[in-house]
């Protein structure tokens, strides 16, 4: 007997973690998963379109939206949390980060600076407003095409400062992450994952996400720059 693919959608924060876990899944039970994603943005307007995705992993912010508009089945499941990250091209300078004064010292001096259009954006816009930079930054600021990480506009140098989650920065050529943000300035985000009303197989999607809560999952999420939730 075939069995009908599952179909997960997720945030790009959460995609390469998403993915060796499905491995796994599929390797234990047989089922297979197909995944697919894009902005957090685009993914929460085409589940509240009608997308007919099984299983949305996203900030756990946005899945109680989604439940509360009936997209997705009671029920939110956190799976990760992932903190935000600074990089810069490899072989550019780089800056100190180490404190709230130096980042913003970073941040003040640099050409160019790109951050995504997700909860971490919302944040860091009102970080920069808090200190009262935020106008002087708008003309410098490298907004990310849709689909676009941050990542590849700090590789192509389009971007010389690029904030991110940390595990969009990890392994991507020609561009050297400096670290986290300053535990005083740290956004963490939970990624959750929520199963759709539409999904035929709600069974065997809520063992998906169990799956990806195991304890054995931990070390697949840290490898990737992230915690479990």
């Amino acid at each position: 007997m075939t069995l009908r693919p599952l179909r997960l959608l997720s945030s790009m924060a959460a995609r390469e973690v998403l993915a060796e876990l499905i491995q796994g899944f599929t390797a234990e039970s047989g089922q297979p998963v197909t995944a697919e994603a894009a902005g957090g943005v685009e993914v929460a307007k085409r589940i509240q379109g009608g997308d007919t995705a099984d299983v949305v992993v996203l900030s756990d912010t946005a899945i109680d939206k989604l439940i509360a508009g009936a997209q997705l089945r009671p029920g939110r499941v956190d799976l990760v949390r992932s903190g935000v990250a600074i990089a810069v091209r490899t072989g550019a300078h780089q800056p100190d980060i180490s404190t709230e004064t130096a980042v913003k010292a970073a941040v003040s001096a640099a050409s160019s600076i790109s951050y995504s259009t997700g909860p971490s954006g919302v944040y860091l816009e009102k970080l920069f407003e808090r200190w009262g930079i935020l106008e002087t930054l708008r003309s410098r600021i490298v907004v990310p095409p849709p689909g676009v990480p941050v990542a590849s506009l700090v590789a192509d140098g389009r971007a010389a400062l690029g904030f991110q989650q940390l595990s969009e920065l990890l392994n991507v050529a020609q561009v050297e992450v400096l670290g986290p943000l300053p535990a005083d300035i740290q956004l963490m985000t939970t990624f959750s994952g929520g199963i759709s009303v539409r999904c035929e197989q709600p069974q065997v999607a809520a063992q998906l996400l169990h799956y990806m809560r195991l304890p054995s999952a931990a070390a697949v999420k840290q490898r990737y720059g992230m915690e479990p939730a």
